[in-house]
């Protein structure tokens, strides 16, 4: 069975069905159509309406891309489609749960949906990040009931290493991380990647591979944390912290530049840390890195809240008639996704200090697909800026008028170090 499958793939002749269509699933499921037939699947009805409409809902995957892949391509809702895959790779989410445990609904739920229509010789391969075991618990075990899987059927998993954002960085520039249920699946699931990612890493274990998908967030998450506390030092020290940092960057070794800014968000850097602690509190420890990360991530919120909240009592402007602008709705620049983000964090505190009359700008998002809570501006003029009270630069994307913004807002704070300090400017 490995070597006809390893064969087909060698042919070029393949099916390959993707389930979720998210910020993984997509970019994924166009990257392979260049080379082989993709079905891609979604429970969203809307969501797929909209593609098949020739339509991304993803800023930087362009329309254009969308309508090439339908040419010979489809997405559907329909799971019985998944029958002529020869693989299937799972990309649907894995949020927290309210007692910060993993929510693998998403992933039970695929598997049940993909289950009725499986077939010996298909490979299903989960991409979603969880912690380590859970391709071998959700999927490796309820597949064994019906399939011997690593002869008849093959499991691995591939984290997805997505940096939003970043154009420097192809999907398929970034080395991929693959690993099997066994040393079959391995050798079937690399060979497979091996035709859309330039450098292939295979891991020695599943849990492995889940392990340093985890590790690669929790490393940002700490490293992020940690100068966020330090910027809340220097503040204290009446110094600029985007100088230090700027001025340590210069050493050739031993230290990794990482920026300050309003706390941290997006599904990654804030969630996987508390993977690993789910994980790792079923073999009796918890991690003080992880937890002692979470309390500084909400201590740069509450001292972004102070500033704000400071500035307004200094200059007797009364919370409930206090006009705030916040610059930036996405977790991090030049995307349009806003899980997590520390915009509306920041937004909710504030709110809860009665401060109401607070609105974002974010040329990456619409009133239309924004939660129903937050009041959009279409554009900045110099007009509306000059109608509130402070500016909080939040997210600083490339496309904003720094200088603009500047000549024309009353006071900016300045949480991501794009202003010169000034009489108007106060970091935060």
């Amino acid at each position: 069975m490995k070597n006809y499958i390893i064969k087909k793939i060698n042919s070029k002749k393949l099916c390959i069905s993707v389930i979720g269509l998210g910020y993984v699933g997509l970019p994924l499921s166009l990257l392979i159509s260049k080379k082989n037939r993709v079905i891609g699947i979604d429970i969203d009805k809307k969501k797929i309406n909209y593609l098949n409409s020739n339509k991304s809902y993803i800023d930087r995957i362009e329309n254009k891309k969308v309508q090439n892949f339908n040419k010979k391509n489809i997405f559907s809702t329909d799971f019985s489609k998944i029958f002529d895959s020869d693989f299937i790779i799972i990309c649907v989410p894995t949020p927290l749960k309210k007692n910060q445990s993993p929510d693998l609904s998403f992933i039970k739920n695929a598997v049940l949906k993909i289950k009725p229509y499986l077939k010996k010789g298909q490979t299903i391969i989960l991409e979603s990040t969880s912690y380590p075991g859970t391709t071998y618990d959700h999927i490796v075990q309820i597949l064994n009931r019906d399939f011997i899987v690593g002869k008849e059927i093959f499991v691995g998993f591939s984290s997805e290493r997505i940096d939003p954002g970043r154009n420097d960085n192809k999907i398929q520039t970034i080395p991929k991380v693959v690993s099997g249920y066994s040393k079959p699946c391995l050798e079937i699931i690399s060979k497979f990647y091996q035709r859309y990612f330039i450098k292939i890493f295979k891991a020695d274990s599943l849990l492995i591979a889940e392990f340093s998908k985890l590790l690669e967030n929790v490393y940002r998450s700490v490293n992020i944390s940690f100068v966020n506390e330090m910027k809340i030092i220097a503040d204290k020290m009446g110094i600029d912290v985007f100088k230090i940092i700027e001025a340590a960057n210069t050493k050739p070794y031993g230290f990794i530049r990482f920026w300050p800014g309003p706390g941290i968000g997006g599904h990654c850097i804030p969630v996987d840390p508390l993977f690993l602690n789910f994980a790792a509190k079923k073999f009796g420890f918890e991690s003080k890195f992880v937890k002692l990360s979470a309390d500084i991530n909400f201590k740069t919120i509450k001292f972004v809240e102070e500033k704000i909240t400071s500035f307004l009592k200094k200059n007797d402007i009364k919370f409930h008639l206090a006009k705030i602008l916040l610059l930036g709705l996405a977790y991090k620049k030049n995307i349009d996704d806003c899980r997590e983000s520390a915009s509306i964090k920041l937004f909710e505190h504030l709110s809860k200090k009665q401060i109401k009359k607070i609105k974002f700008y974010d040329p990456y998002f619409k009133k239309n697909n924004v939660p129903k809570k937050i009041n959009l501006l279409n554009k900045l003029t110099s007009k509306n800026l000059l109608e509130f009270d402070l500016v909080v630069l939040v997210t600083d994307h490339d496309s904003f008028d720094y200088k603009f913004i500047n000549k024309h807002a009353k006071k900016i704070i300045d949480c991501r170090g794009r202003f010169s300090l000034s009489d108007k400017v106060i970091r935060g």
